[in-house]
């Protein structure tokens, strides 16, 4: 999934190499470590072939469960409902199956240099992404307070608006030295990055997002806050944030998750799918030509687990839907932490109780989207009296919220997502059914473009999620709250298990829910790499010495610890 987070400053000098989403919280090189051809590591042969459990099969059980086998481990997916987790592409009945809408993650930051990695892997392709005001969007509709301003760049929109943009870098530079830290990620300047970072995690911890706005002179106005929360710059709107810590914006900012998106052609959810199906050139112990899908019966998965425990010799044994019990020396966990309080039986036992609280701490944002297939990209006709496109990518605070314009081709069916949206504006769309949400947003869109009959295009049924409403998901993704750094910190280093008692190891947590940034699919690649070395080390493995993994430079790295009393 990605967040709405507005682009900050512009680079003087492009000819710096590209950020990576690497840090602030653990600057490490995620895609070094896998570009580096001595492999992220091995283990004992006497351990070859042993079952590893990975629970969920999104994007991060799959990277896991792909390196540990090419260790020669056997790892054993657990998944409830499909291959993907919210990577999760969907066609419409009916129509030409290339048309396709993103349920979930649909826009990806060229700073996802480790999720890169497995793209290329795999051979899939991308194309630029077409935000609000990208140069792959045509053009622009900002509609306020029944007020529509039309643009194709920025400098088309009125000057209150970039005005806006410029509190917003303003209010970056003098807060949290956005320039200076910036740099750094840039240059990979670990020992700046972190004496940058561990002053302001002290001091913005308890900070909200909106709080972090209304002391900066900058946005002394509050219209200028007004419209920044509905607006904002990047990918949209910033007030469904505004609750949560200023942390994780100024992460996402800082590496510029939010810059020159571009989408899967075809979709995301080939990633897990391809990955799953992917024979390895270089794989140890397995005969060539083994996959994940080889390692399982029949192809596919096993299905969800419903309890989870620890037996004798500190094994986990894992309980699925059909009743069968296994146990295992290690277990990989990468679904969402609150199945772990809900949908599963655990045994207190698995994590120590600071785990469990922050488990259970753990904030999420709703999310919904709807999507309808069209016969045509009709927005690029022409209005005869202004000669501006019909239709734009539409940024509103009606209903809508988000409407985005999706083509292949000028002569080829096309898809519309109707209406993105979070938190309590996609609670709104809770108790509706697709087709009365999609009454609902046609009618916002016809105030807006009163000339357009959208619904004449219209060549198929309305496809829709409110991923709050997901039984396996519960939420779109983590966002943590003022003062949840030390939660989130507890989660993120349990790959760390050394310093955990001997009784509280062997289960290792992952996903989009443990990581840093949360709601990018380059935080559900790094925390399954914490994992894979994590598990690596419990039996005995080890990187080799020119490509050390996540684990062996974690003194050097971790996240900064605040006090506790």
């Amino acid at each position: 999934m990605t967040s709405t987070v507005p682009n900050a400053v512009e680079h003087a000098d492009e000819q710096q190499p590209p950020i990576t989403m690497f840090g602030p919280d653990f600057p490490y090189a995620y895609d070094d470590f896998l570009a580096h051809p001595a492999g992220i590591g091995q283990v004992p042969a006497t351990e070859h072939g042993t079952e590893v459990a990975v629970i969920g099969g999104g994007l991060s059980g799959i990277v896991a469960a792909y390196e540990l086998m090419k260790m020669g481990l056997k790892p054993v997916v657990y998944e409830a409902d499909r291959i993907g987790g919210r990577l999760r592409t969907v066609g419409f009945e009916g129509c030409d199956p290339s048309l396709t809408a993103e349920m979930g993650a649909m826009r990806f930051p060229p700073s996802s240099t480790a999720l890169q990695h497995y793209i290329d892997l795999v051979g899939l392709e991308t194309r630029p992404f077409p935000n609000p005001l990208a140069e792959a969007t045509p053009s622009t509709v900002v509609d306020l307070k029944g007020e529509s301003h039309y643009a194709e760049t920025m400098d088309d929109l009125p000057q209150v608006y970039r005005d806006v943009a410029a509190a917003w870098n303003r209010c970056l530079e003098e807060g949290a030295d956005f320039s200076d830290m910036n740099r750094a990620l840039r240059e990979r300047d670990v020992p700046r990055i972190r004496e940058i970072w561990s002053r302001l995690v002290e001091k913005l911890d308890n900070q909200t997002f909106y709080g972090f706005l209304c002391e900066s002179e900058a946005f002394k106005s509050f219209r200028y806050r007004e419209i920044f929360g509905q607006v904002g710059f990047g990918t949209g709107g910033w007030d469904t944030d505004f609750p949560n810590s200023i942390l994780e914006i100024l992460r996402v900012v800082y590496t510029e998750a939010d810059d020159h998106h571009r989408g899967i052609v075809g979709g995301s959810q080939q990633l897990p799918l391809r990955m799953w199906e992917r024979e390895p050139e270089k794989i140890v112990h397995w005969p060539y030509g083994t996959s994940l899908k080889s390692l399982h019966a029949d192809g596919e998965p096993r299905p969800a687990v419903t309890r989870l425990g620890r037996t004798a010799g500190n094994r986990i044994t894992v309980t699925d839907a059909n009743g069968d019990i296994r146990t295992y020396k290690a277990a990989v966990f990468t679904a969402q932490s609150w199945m772990l309080l809900s949908k599963i039986d655990c045994d207190d036992s698995l994590f120590p109780i600071d785990h469990w609280t922050a488990i259970e701490r753990t904030h999420y944002m709703e999310s919904s989207k709807l999507f309808v297939p069209v016969d045509r990209p009709f927005w690029l006709d022409k209005d005869e009296e202004t000669g501006r496109d019909v239709m734009s990518m539409t940024l509103t605070d009606r209903m809508t919220r988000g409407t985005y314009l999706l083509d292949d081709g000028p002569d080829k069916p096309a898809v519309i997502c109707l209406s993105y949206t979070w938190c309590d504006d996609s609670l709104k769309w809770l108790p509706l059914s697709a087709n009365e949400r999609m009454e609902v947003m046609l009618k916002s869109l016809g105030e807006i473009y009163p000339k357009v009959d959208i619904r004449k295009h219209i060549i198929g049924n309305p496809v829709t999620v409110s991923w709050e409403n997901e039984p396996y998901f519960m939420g779109a993704f983590k966002a943590n709250l003022p003062g949840h750094y030390r939660y989130q910190r507890r989660l993120f280093t349990h790959f760390m298990q050394d310093r955990l008692p001997e009784d509280k190891r062997g289960i290792f947590l992952a996903g989009d829910d443990i990581s840093w940034t949360a709601g990018w699919a380059e935080g559900a690649v790094q925390t399954a790499l914490n994992a894979v070395w994590g598990v690596m080390h419990q039996f005995g493995g080890a990187t080799d010495p020119t490509n050390p993994g996540p684990g062996d430079l974690y003194d050097e790295i971790a996240p900064v610890e605040l006090p506790e009393n």
